[in-house]
Parts: C-alpha cells; structure tokens; sequence
C-alpha cells in the first residue's frame, strides 16, 4: 500500500497599506501566513480562496500569483506547499475562535516577534533578499 503526496497552500496576503496578514493558531506557536490544506476535489485556487476566508475574512482583489511551491520535509516526506502573493480586503475583523487565536495586517519591518522562521524565510523569498529555497 502506498500513501499519496499532501498538498496545501499558503498565501502573502497585502492590503492597500502594503502590510501582511498573519494567524496565530491555537493549536501552534508562532504568526504565520493564512493557509491550509487542498481537500480531495479542491484546487490550489480554490483552497487559498477557502482559506482566506475562513481564517481572515480575506477576499482578494488582485489575481493570485503562485510564487514557488515548496517541499515541506519538517511536515512528512510527501507534503508540499504552493505559496501564493495576492492583494486583499477584509470584509469584517476576524473573531477568535478554536482555530484562530489572533490575525491582523502588519507592517514588513514591524512584525510581531513570534513570526515563525518559515514566514521570514518565505518574506525574504518575495522581497527578493534571498532566492527562493525548494524547502518550506
């Protein structure tokens, strides 16, 4: 028997401000970008689109671009990311609730300090101080 790849998604969401939204989880340390997993039947699109929502009351308002897609080897040896940048607006401010502790737009040089390494990494990817790394 064989186990199939995991796919997910994982998404740079700018306002008009320029700032990043950021989640911190309950069930994880650390603000990371909105993201999740593509459901059996589901695009990459339509999955970042679900999760946005869901996690950020985010909808987009340009056309995602797909950056990089990511080997993510600290997860499993089959799991990969496909890592977005998109502009959005939020509709209305996200609530905490059993997924979502905390989220709010920042500003690139004023990010909370318990943004994860992957976050930074994947920042440094798009503002082109570092290549991207096939490595999540």
């Amino acid at each position: 028997m064989r186990r199939g790849m995991t796919l997910g998604v994982r998404a740079a969401c700018f306002d008009d401000q320029g700032r990043i939204f950021l989640v911190r989880h309950t069930y994880v340390s650390g603000w990371h970008m909105p993201g999740g997993g593509v459901e059996r039947g589901e695009t990459g699109l339509q999955a970042l689109h679900k999760e946005i929502r869901e996690e950020g009351n985010l909808v987009a308002v340009s056309v995602p671009e797909l950056v990089h897609v990511y080997f993510n080897n600290r997860t499993s040896d089959r799991d990969h990311v496909l890592f977005y940048r998109l502009n959005v607006r939020q509709t209305a401010l996200k609530a905490a609730d059993r997924e979502i502790a905390e989220s709010g737009f920042f500003q690139l040089d004023a990010l909370p300090n318990e943004t994860t390494s992957a976050t930074r990494r994947r920042l440094a990817d798009l503002s082109g101080h570092a290549p991207p790394d096939d490595y999540w």
